[in-house]
């Protein structure tokens, strides 16, 4: 290709003519839209779109169903958690009356020992 140094105005015209003309050609040889080829083409590209959709519907299910089963495991977890706290809090409710009732419990058993041992002795 020349230089646009050395190329004349007439010369830069006569090869943007030619460049127009020769994308004008190709534009016209291309294949029209009702064309067999290009349908044929389209359908394949519709059909690739379909099953692309198909397979990101498919991984969406999937993920929403893991996210279901992720959650119906938390919600167990929280649920286990809470019934073993429950547990554990009746527990120590136990212990703490057993504790609390204890001082009584020996009270008992000690002033039964003394009023046995004055009964011996009378």
């Amino acid at each position: 290709m020349m230089s646009n140094k050395t190329a004349t105005v007439a010369d830069r015209l006569t090869t943007a003519a030619k460049a127009k003309q020769q994308m004008l050609e190709r534009f016209r040889a291309r294949p029209k839209a009702d064309d067999p080829e290009m349908l044929a083409k389209q359908a394949e590209r519709m059909a690739i779109a379909e099953a692309r959709d198909a397979r990101n519907a498919e991984r969406r299910a999937a993920k929403e169903a893991e996210a279901e089963r992720l959650a119906a495991e938390k919600a167990a977890e929280a649920e286990r958690r809470r019934i073993q706290a429950a547990e554990e809090a009746a527990a120590a409710e136990e212990a703490a009356k057993h504790a609390a009732a204890l001082p009584a419990l020996q009270k008992a058993a000690r002033d039964a020992r003394y009023a046995a041992r004055q009964a011996r002795r009378r």
